[in-house]
């Protein structure tokens, strides 16, 4: 249970899933009900507005749980949200490599990330119980994150080849799979029996690859606190960002060139941190916070910077 003053613990949680069942049900029951694609207005409103809720709550933790547990909230879903900018472009890949129309991606992102929220749940809980256990931990979580520095900095043109990838050949030898680019479902019949679609197999690849990020995300959280409820709610927090953040990216991915940079520096920065751990050492969590912003800021304005000379130059 998490102590908050003058607040009942089971309370904060029901509250919290609370929260997070409307944000989801006014998503997809009643703003985007019907499939169409997301203009990058409405993609930018609301990721503003998710942002919105992120720090709001991140106000209730600052009142209720003090200043210490308010900042370890804010720079944890700092982290999770710039982590999940990685996710975006595996994301369009896969979208672009089965030929997903743009109308239908929001209802694979929509179930993806209800299945991310149960797969961090389940990953962080094994995290806390191994971090409580063995303190050496953090010294593998550090390698995990800088082995996924190295990999977003010297393995950028990787492909993504459904032919060749093992989820999808699981997938298409366990179930027929109807190839049918204007399919909305993720069932359907062809030549009279039950068939997985395009849009199915999407889903299945999409959240297999959240398992792999798991294993960079999980562990940056724990370079920031250990408070199973801050990490859990700064995940579900970032997670539900995540689908709007994709639309953004998806007209906007060639403008931000040096990101996924910013992203590699954050993860050596969070890499560090754990490998302190073991000797005594902490990182206040105000100059972490400092660090990631100004990792973050800096990235976004060389990128903004370096497309406006493209631009003048052609």
């Amino acid at each position: 249970m998490i102590p908050i003053f003058g607040v009942d613990p089971i309370i904060v949680w029901i509250g919290f899933f609370v929260i997070v069942f409307l944000i989801l049900a006014l998503d997809l029951g009643v703003f985007h009900r019907k499939s169409r694609e997301v203009s990058l207005k409405e993609a930018i409103l609301w990721t503003i507005v998710m942002f919105a809720f992120a720090m709001g709550f991140a106000l209730f933790v600052w009142q209720n749980m003090g200043t210490d547990s308010g900042l370890n909230f804010i720079t944890g879903y700092l982290v999770e949200f710039s982590l999940s900018i990685d996710n975006m472009f595996v994301f369009i890949l896969i979208f672009t490599t089965f030929g997903i129309h743009a109308k239908f991606q929001h209802r694979v992102l929509y179930w993806g990330i209800i299945g991310a929220l149960v797969m961090r749940g389940i990953f962080i809980y094994l995290g806390l119980t191994l971090v409580n256990e063995f303190e050496w931990v953090f010294l593998v979580f550090a390698a995990i994150l800088m082995y996924g520095a190295y990999k977003i900095e010297f393995k950028k043109d990787e492909k993504f080849n459904p032919d060749t990838n093992l989820v999808v050949r699981l997938a298409r030898k366990m179930f027929p799979v109807a190839h049918r680019p204007d399919e909305q479902h993720f069932f359907t019949k062809e030549n009279g029996r039950r068939a997985i679609t395009v849009l199915f197999l999407s889903l299945i690849v999409i959240e297999m690859s959240d398992v792999i990020f798991a294993f960079d995300s999980v562990p940056a959280i724990f370079g920031i606190t250990t408070d199973p409820f801050i990490v859990f709610t700064s995940n579900v927090f970032a997670i539900l960002g995540l689908r709007s953040l994709y639309f953004v990216f998806a007209k906007l991915h060639s403008t931000f060139n040096f990101l996924k940079d910013g992203v590699a520096i954050i993860l050596v920065f969070i890499a560090c941190k754990l490998f302190l751990y073991p000797f005594g050492y902490r990182i206040p969590t105000p100059i972490s916070l400092a660090v990631i912003v100004a990792i973050l800021v800096t990235s976004v304005v060389a990128s903004v910077l370096l497309k406006k000379t493209q631009d003048a130059k052609s």
